[in-house]
């Protein structure tokens, strides 16, 4: 059974994908059943990975590590993203951009906000 924003890969082609409906069955790719990708929530290792908040008025402005995250071709954050209740914000980044991503704060409401490193996987923080 898959659950609503669970993010499950290909181990042969590398497509992603995030359930927006949860339901029965094996999610497969390539003939292959896709993995799914759990969350770190806890930094691990040289290179950070975990969300920075910082606000400014009614932003919420993620930077993803407390010192950047490395944007280069080989190792870079594709994504973040903000979750709250049923909606989810995305910014897709590239290797010539910095790994941060504003977004409209949503008052006093539980959040999460995740990050996906093409190399480390998905790193995520709840608030």
């Amino acid at each position: 059974m898959t659950e609503l924003n669970q993010i499950y890969k290909c181990e042969v082609c590398g497509n992603i994908v995030e359930v927006v409906h949860t339901g029965g069955g094996t999610l497969v790719c390539c003939n292959q059943p896709m993995k799914l990708v759990e969350e770190h929530k806890e930094d691990e290792g040289f290179e950070k990975h975990l969300p920075a908040l910082s606000f400014e008025g009614d932003k919420l402005i993620v930077t993803i590590g407390e010192t950047e995250h490395p944007m280069t071709e080989e190792h870079y954050i594709e994504w973040i993203e903000y979750i709250v209740d049923d909606e989810v914000q995305r910014v897709y980044l590239t290797p010539q951009e910095k790994p941060i991503a504003s977004f409209v704060l949503k008052e006093d409401r539980k959040y999460t906000v995740r990050a996906y490193c093409n190399i480390h996987g998905l790193w995520e923080l709840k608030m």
